[in-house]
Order: structure tokens, then C-alpha cells, then sequence
């Protein structure tokens, strides 16, 4: 079994930043992708940012040039740097890991999530 748990998010002022954190643990022999995703009231789960374990990354159109998604591959732990916020970015905020567990089983695995409101 595979936990991620997510810190970082809370309530700041349009133009602000806020930086995410998820940390997985358990019975993880290798993660492949880490990635961010977020689902606003009355909306469907969107990707917001994806990191492979080689460093490759994908964005949202809504997010380019102003988020960033970083991983500590040691440290089983993915980062969402999240500057110039917006209204619009209001959110719970949800990260997602895929790998291989100890079992030798695939994993797909989220976290808790965590809220990010961006409201003057």
C-alpha cells in the first residue's frame, strides 16, 4: 500500500504563491509519474502539472508560465511551485503517483488533497 500526503496549500491573495508538497510512503519499489491534479466546486478533476521519474514535465494551457512541478526522486516527494495565483485557481488541489510497489504489483495512488483558495 502507497500514502501520499499532500501540505501546503491555504488561502493567499491574487498575484500570491503558494508551494505544495506530497510525500509518498509504504510499499513503493519504484514511482514512475507524479503529478498534480485539482477539481473546483461544481467542475470535473483536472491535471494541473505531471513530472516523470526522468524530469519530464507536462502542464495545463491555464498554468504555463506560472507553476512549476519539481521532484525529489530520493525522497519519493513531488513539488508544485505555484506563482502569479489566480481567482480562477481556487481549488482542491490533489496529488497522484503511479509506480511499481515492493509486490511487484502496479500502483496508482492519491492523496487527501488539499485546499487552495485565491480570494482577496
Amino acid at each position: 500500500q502507497v500514502q501520499l500526503v499532500e501540505s501546503g496549500g491555504g488561502l493567499v491573495q491574487p498575484g500570491g504563491s503558494l508551494r505544495l508538497s506530497c510525500a509518498a510512503s509504504g510499499s513503493i519499489f519504484s514511482i514512475n509519474a507524479m503529478g498534480w491534479y485539482r477539481q473546483a466546486p461544481g467542475k470535473q478533476r483536472e491535471l494541473v502539472a505531471a513530472i516523470t521519474s526522468g524530469g519530464s514535465t507536462n502542464y495545463a494551457d491555464s498554468v504555463k508560465g506560472r507553476f512549476t512541478i519539481s521532484r525529489n526522486n530520493a525522497k519519493n516527494t513531488v513539488y508544485l511551485q505555484m506563482n502569479s495565483l489566480k481567482p480562477e485557481d481556487t481549488a482542491v488541489y490533489y496529488c497522484n503517483a503511479t509506480g511499481l510497489a515492493l509486490t511487484g504489483a502496479d500502483f496508482g495512488s492519491w492523496g487527501q488533497g488539499t485546499q487552495v483558495t485565491v480570494s482577496s
